[in-house]
């Protein structure tokens, strides 16, 4: 007896293809009483240490500009906001020599992040990465992967993980735009709020 072809397979059978789609010309926009707010745009930093740095150039719309100087703590601030929000970036690489090498300077560095306001660690790894036998290391993934759940829960620090070195870069230049956005919004007055009745 011939099978029956189903027109809709099984959502177990779709695969799963990244194509992120292009960043918006803004990450968001602040209006009151459905109009928008004349906001002014941050001053990304980058700090001169880094070893291979983000590049916001295409998100320069984003910015009023970018500037490369030393930071006292992590890679990625706002003009103004460097000792309240900060970025620390890691790839794979980094992140494991991190956690086993350089174990303690990393977690005093993470200890000192997560006393501000706004720190997020962001890692230019999937999950799947992380988890996945490192060729040619000896460190465990599994301690790996433990130790940025105990930099969640332990030091209650947020980190995001992103498949490419690209969406890190989004990734990073959101997190600043918009840090930068709801502390200029609080600070004038408009509360915590991007639209009336949103988050």
């Amino acid at each position: 007896m011939p099978r029956k072809r189903t027109l809709v397979p099984s959502p177990l059978a779709w695969t799963m293809q990244a194509a992120p789609v292009p960043p918006p010309v803004l990450p968001v926009l602040a209006e009151r009483g459905g109009t928008q707010l004349r906001t002014p745009l941050p001053v990304a930093i980058i700090d001169t240490r880094e070893q291979n740095p983000l590049s916001f150039r295409r998100f320069k719309g984003w910015f009023a500009r970018i500037e490369h100087r030393a930071l006292k703590l992590g890679d990625y601030s706002v003009s103004g906001m460097e000792d309240s929000c900060v970025v620390e970036r890691k790839d794979l690489a980094d992140l494991i020599q991190s956690f086993t090498t350089n174990r303690a300077v990393f977690i005093s560095r993470l200890r000192r992040m997560a006393e501000l306001p706004h720190s997020l660690l962001v890692v230019t790894a999937s999950l799947t990465e992380i988890k996945s036998e490192y060729p040619y290391r000896a460190a465990n993934p599994n301690r790996i992967a433990q130790s940025l759940i105990a930099v969640l829960t332990g030091l209650r620090l947020p980190f995001i993980c992103t498949e490419t070195h690209e969406l890190g870069e989004e990734i990073v230049a959101s997190y600043l735009y918009q840090t930068f956005l709801y502390d200029w919004l609080d600070r004038n007055g408009h509360g915590r709020h991007l639209a009336d009745g949103d988050l």
